[in-house]
Order: C-alpha cells, then structure tokens, then sequence
C-alpha cells in the first residue's frame, strides 16, 4: 500500500543528515539569511544516533561553538609503552570537546533565528537530478510520503559500502563516562594515547582520558584494527585500564559509549550526482590516519558556503594529496606491522614540538615541516612501503558498523 503523500517543498538547499556535517554546513549556509536551507534528520528512533563526542584543537579565542564546548585542556601527554610519560603544551592550540547533543541545541537555535533556517524530523530516501535542481524523497514520522525540491543537495549519511581501498583498518572504541570517590584527575591534560595496556597481535590499543572535573572523566579503551571487538571485551579492556593501569579505585560508571571508524585510504567521491553533493565522513572528511573529522568538517563546511554565495558548486576535497599520500604509508605499514604503533606515535611526540605536530595532523604544514617530522618516523621502513603503495590493488571491503556512541573525531 502506498503512502500517503504530503505537498513537496522547496528550498534553496537540502542537507541530509544532522550530524556535526550536517549541522556544521547548515550554520556557514544561514549565516547572513540569503539562502534557505532545510536540515532533514532521523525522528527519534533506532535510526537516530545516539549521543556522540566530538574533539579537535583549535586556537584559543577562535572557536565559532564555545557555548557548546563541554571542556578543554592546554596540556596533551602521552604514555609509551615502557611507562614514560611526555607532557606537551601546543600553544596557541587548545583540545576541546563537544558533546553532540549541546552541539544539536546550538545550531538548531541558530537555525530557528534565521529566516532561512529549517529542521525536518523525516527520514530521508533517495535522492534524484530533476531540471533545475535535485529531488529527495523523505518520509514523516507518521507514515506520509514527502517530496523535498532544492537547488543543491548535501548529503552526510553513511555510506553503504566503502570505496575499494588497499588499506582498511578500523579505529574502534568504547568509553565510560566515570566518577570516582576522590580527585583522581587533573582537569588540565588529556591523556591522548596511554600504550600502558596489553598490545593486540596485529594493530595497536591505547588508553584515552579527557577530564571532565577532579572526579569525572572519559575513560577509553580504542584499537587501530582489522575488527571490532564484542562489547564484553570492550568492558574487560576497559577495567583492566581503570583498575590496573589509571588505579581509579572506587568510581562509578555513569554512561557507556562506542564507535567505529574507518581507516582507509579509499578515495571518496564527493559527488552522487549532478546537484547531489556528499559530505563529512562520505565525503572523505575523516582524516585516515588518525580518524579525526570535526576539524576538516568546519574547512569543507566555510568553503562550501563561499563557494555557494559566489555562484559556485563545490565541496572541496577536506584533505590535501600530500596529507593522504603520508596517512596511505602510515596505514600500510602499521598493517603490515612494519612499523611498531606504540613506538611510533611516542616518539612523533618525544621528538616533534607539540603546535607543529597538531598542524601536521590538521594538514596544515608546509613540505619542510612534513619533511623534517618524516625523519623522525621509521625512514626505512616508511620508504620501502612507499615503493610498494603504486603497486597494491584496490579491493572493496565490508564498510563497519554505523558509530553507536562515542567518537573522537
């Protein structure tokens, strides 16, 4: 039986999806009122995400959702396996979080107070060019058929599958949100990468701390590869970490988030169609190497808006060749297990000044800088999977499971 239809709409652009892509292109594109702009996101339900974490570093007294940032530090450190710690400050660079949720209720408020702004709770089917425009087929919380007509459609939702890759790994994670019986936490410094836990036999694992107060924090537990873990085992790694390793003593599990990331050095098409436009993360904005996204979600978003206002269509690519051909490298060779990871990473931090290193992984380093971190790496074996990466072929892979909590990117 088919659906009952309701009147098609119109704007100037649809956006799919109201994740940090989403809701980050909605905010540049409403900005000054010129163009309209409707934001379809899932009704509640199985298919509406729940809560997620969002962290990147950005300079201080820069940030376009300070009233949503739930926290921040000025200090990094990282524990290398051998238990040595080292403590950066990348001044002028803070690392800040976002909770999704504090992050909804901002941009909805500034879309509410456009007069070009506009949520839809629907959830969205396909999308097909007509003359002129784009067509999104979408259906309502109550069952009826909704036709949405825009000049440009955008769109963040997952990909089904993933592009054929010769790298996938998967950066996979579960996190509590914990409160201990007494100050265990020092509110200033992230623990970025802890290698203090047992090693998988292929990839890495690694401790993650963001403190929240002297007795809250986020507590994770997160893995560089090939396949996820059972939540069981998610749980076990993660005691193992609060019990043994951080030496929490007595706290109590508030809330429990996990996610998936993809890995990969796939190429992401950014265009579905004449007017039919992919973003965020299916636009390739995760950064392969390390799985951040917000960052590289705010340029995409600012030169998508640009780029509309002066008459233009055109989603640029979020990270540049050079940053994808070193994260390619990168990601073969800790698949190939040529490179140690925890060693790795410590040592990019023992040996390169913090505010550098941040800008690197940003993307935002100059050939040099790129130059000079490079002899800080594993040259030789770095080399020899750079000789080998023309010659790989590119395979489809399963694309993992949708992110169900926390993500750190």
């Amino acid at each position: 039986m088919t659906a009952p239809s309701t009147p098609s709409h119109t704007s100037d652009v649809v956006i799919l999806g109201a994740g940090a892509a989403g809701l980050s292109l909605a905010h540049r594109l409403t900005a000054d009122g010129s163009l309209s702009v409707t934001v379809v996101e899932p009704p509640d339900g199985p298919a509406r995400p729940p809560e997620r974490t969002w962290c990147y570093w950005e300079e201080r007294g820069t940030g376009d959702f300070d009233e949503a940032v739930t926290a921040s530090w000025s200090r990094l450190r990282v524990h290398g396996a051998d238990g040595r710690a080292v403590t950066v400050d990348p001044a002028p660079l803070t690392y800040r979080m976002l909770r999704s949720a504090a992050f909804e209720r901002l941009v909805h408020a500034r879309l509410a107070a456009s007069p070009g702004g506009r949520v839809l709770r629907a959830t969205a089917g396909t999308v097909r060019d007509v003359p002129g425009g784009a067509e999104v087929r979408c259906t309502d919380p109550d069952g009826h058929a909704l036709t949405l007509r825009a000049r440009q459609v955008f769109d963040s939702r997952p990909l089904r599958s993933l592009p054929p890759a010769r790298t996938q790994l998967l950066q996979h994670f579960r996190g509590w949100f914990v409160r201990t019986d007494r100050e265990r936490f020092d509110p200033d410094v992230a623990d970025l990468m802890d290698f203090r836990v047992p090693q998988p036999p292929h990839g890495l694992a690694f401790g993650y701390v963001l403190p929240l107060a002297p007795d809250r924090a986020l507590v994770e537990y997160t893995e560089f590869s090939r396949a996820p873990l059972t939540t069981e085992a998610y749980e076990t790694a993660l005691a193992h970490y609060a019990r043994d390793v951080l030496g929490l003593g007595t706290h109590t599990v508030e809330s429990a988030e996990q996610g998936v990331i993809p890995m990969t050095d796939a190429r992401f098409p950014r265009r579905a169609g004449a007017r039919h436009h992919r973003i965020g993360t299916a636009g390739g904005a995760t950064r392969p190497a390390t799985g951040y996204t917000f960052a590289a979600v705010q340029r995409q978003s600012r030169a998508v808006a640009a780029a509309l206002r002066d008459g233009r269509v055109r989603v640029p690519a979020a990270h540049g060749r050079r940053s994808l051909a070193m994260d390619a490298i990168m990601l073969r060779a800790l698949d190939t297990g040529r490179v140690d990871g925890p060693a790795f990473f410590t040592d990019l931090f023992r040996r390169t000044p913090a505010e550098r290193l941040l800008r690197f992984l940003d993307g935002a380093t100059t050939p040099w800088e790129e130059w000079t971190i490079g002899l800080r790496t594993p040259v030789g074996p770095m080399l020899r999977t750079a000789v080998e990466l023309p010659f790989l072929p590119r395979r489809h892979r399963p694309a993992p499971s949708a992110p169900t909590g926390v993500s750190t990117s």
